[in-house]
């Protein structure tokens, strides 16, 4: 069970208050990882105006971690589908408990590698660089996947491929990442806090 969920038990608006709010949804060691690793819900929301632009549409967040993205955005989008996918098991169980908590019926997790998802079964997608992890000796989540400098590099290859495959009017939300990750026939639309939030469209 989630660190004080019960003791709070607040209507599911409460919980979309604050990011502090909402990280009481979780244990105390995923809350420590908040700070560095989950999206603000005030990056989620702007990120949201971007990628939503119509009802119906399937979102995916790539590396989704214990899934605050996709539950603010399934909270704030009810007529939106979110999907998180995240290669760590125990994350996404944290994620499954927390949206059953919220009884979100539009958010979605998937305990997969995300090179072996089908991204056209997605319209939009958001990516708040979760290969970087790859690059660092200190600030990693945790030591239950292999991290490589090798690896950062094979996942953007995969992940250009992957977006450069995907249809024009495709939208990309990407957060804290670093330059050369979008295929060049993506144009950049927006940016926010200097370059840290960007919106991109394939043209």
């Amino acid at each position: 069970m989630p660190s004080s969920a019960a003791s709070f038990e607040p209507g599911i608006d409460r919980w979309f208050n604050s990011d502090k709010m909402l990280h009481h949804l979780y244990p105390k060691t995923i809350q420590a990882l908040a700070e560095r690793h989950w999206s603000p819900i005030g990056i989620t929301k702007l990120a949201l105006e971007f990628l939503v632009p119509s009802p119906g549409l399937r979102i995916l967040d790539i590396g989704s971690g214990v899934g605050k993205f996709v539950l603010t955005g399934a909270y704030h989008r009810p007529d939106t589908s979110f999907f998180g996918v995240e290669q760590r098991r125990h994350l996404v169980a944290h994620a499954e408990t927390a949206r059953n908590i919220l009884g979100l019926n539009n958010a979605h997790f998937f305990h997969r590698n995300f090179a072996h998802l089908h991204f056209k079964a997605f319209d939009h997608f958001y990516f708040y660089n979760s290969f970087y992890e790859n690059l660092l000796d200190t600030g990693r989540i945790d030591d239950s996947i292999v991290c490589t400098p090798n690896l950062y590099s094979h996942y953007h290859r995969i992940l250009r491929k992957k977006l450069k495959e995907m249809p024009v009017g495709t939208r990309v939300v990407t957060f804290h990442c670093l330059e050369g990750i979008m295929p060049s026939d993506y144009q950049l639309i927006e940016e926010h806090f200097g370059t840290l939030l960007r919106f991109w469209m394939k043209i």
